[in-house]
């Protein structure tokens, strides 16, 4: 799609998910048994045929940069466009931008090289299944300055808190943004607009000293922009706490909630190859994602096993998530837990956490 070139920023997105984002930042974190949480709106974006995408980074992003390498996984390794992963680089004495405007003001060459003559703009934290060529649509036969991509949820969940709320109107114009917790039309930090319009206003900010472009430049200027509402009615998970992640990932379970998120349009992720799951003969597992290079001698229900984790005889797995090359020795018992990668839990340990607030090993950890 050439008309559209992408930006995912992940400036604003702290280390919300405690020990899971010790060493990686919150697009790294991995998520439903082999993908990043970045894959989502990556794939969201090729799926709409956009070639030409920026990702704005800031801190811990080495994880990122070996997850999506040159972008291959995603069709991106291009001669001409691609995906193009710009860390901060000040370089410049007299710039005097601040906040997610810098990474804007210090990479226009991306902007103007790129053929596209409107942007999306993103982050990582809503995870969707948006059809980004139906929103470009709906943008542009409405003639709005830009369009706004909202979910109205039916349950209100802790996760929405931080979330801006929307007020739109019959016309599908934007009357409102706020944070009333108790309204249902949850803006997904996913906008489209004009690249031009986009520069001018980043420009106009920075020029008068502010540092957010879209509370800035978009809410301080509902009245003089026209903005436009886009409904989404999809799979939607919004991960920004450790409890968002664990119920999201558990509820990826229940068999409509996976193929409402990966039934239509492939989610793609770096591809890594291994030997099919292994299942020794006292191996039981019930409900459960099992990912390639697994082996299992032991007991694993509701819960969700990353690529190579070792299961040992006699060991029971519940309601957990173990996430890569975890390795879970003889007659151990979890329950409620997070798991990060590479780590090792002896013999006969016993770890119990709450189903509303999991038990969390960091990486590499050895219990």
């Amino acid at each position: 799609m050439k008309e559209l070139i992408g930006v995912i920023n992940l400036d604003d997105e702290l280390d919300q998910l405690n020990e899971l984002t010790y060493f990686r930042c919150g697009a790294a974190v991995p998520f439903a048994g082999r993908y990043r949480l970045i894959d989502f709106v990556l794939s969201n974006m090729t799926n709409a045929g956009i070639v030409d995408i920026a990702l704005f980074v800031r801190r811990k992003y080495r994880s990122l940069m070996d997850h999506l390498g040159e972008g291959k996984s995603w069709d991106l390794d291009r001669n001409h466009g691609g995906l193009f992963i710009l860390p901060p680089d000040w370089n410049d004495p007299t710039d005097i931008s601040q906040g997610d405007l810098q990474h804007v003001h210090n990479n226009l060459d991306f902007f103007y090289r790129s053929s596209g003559s409107h942007m999306i703009h993103s982050g990582s934290r809503h995870i969707s299944k948006v059809n980004l060529r139906e929103v470009y649509k709906q943008h542009m036969d409405s003639g709005a300055d830009i369009t706004l991509i909202y979910k109205p949820v039916a349950e209100l969940r802790p996760e929405h808190e931080a979330c801006l709320r929307m007020d739109v109107d019959e016309q599908g114009r934007v009357t409102d943004i706020h944070k009333e917790l108790d309204h249902p039309n949850l803006y997904m930090e996913m906008f489209i607009m004009d690249k031009y319009k986009y520069l001018e206003l980043v420009k106009d900010c920075i020029a008068h000293g502010k540092n957010h472009f879209f509370q800035d430049a978009i809410q301080e200027n509902r009245d003089r922009l026209k903005i436009g509402a886009y409904k989404y009615n999809g799979y939607h998970a919004v991960i920004n706490s450790v409890e968002s992640y664990f119920a999201n990932s558990m509820e990826l379970l229940c068999r409509e909630n996976y193929e409402d998120l990966f039934r239509e349009n492939p989610i793609r992720t770096k591809i890594k190859y291994e030997v099919p799951a292994k299942y020794l003969e006292n191996a039981d597992v019930k409900n459960s994602l099992v990912a390639n290079g697994c082996t299992i001698a032991g007991q694993v229900e509701n819960s969700i096993l990353f690529r190579g984790v070792q299961v040992g005889k006699g060991a029971r797995i519940s309601n957990s998530i173990l996430m890569q090359k975890c390795v879970i020795e003889e007659n151990a018992v979890i329950e409620n837990v997070i798991m990060d990668k590479d780590v090792r839990l002896s013999g006969g340990v016993t770890l119990v956490g709450d189903s509303r607030k999991p038990f969390v090993i960091a990486k590499s950890s050895q219990i």
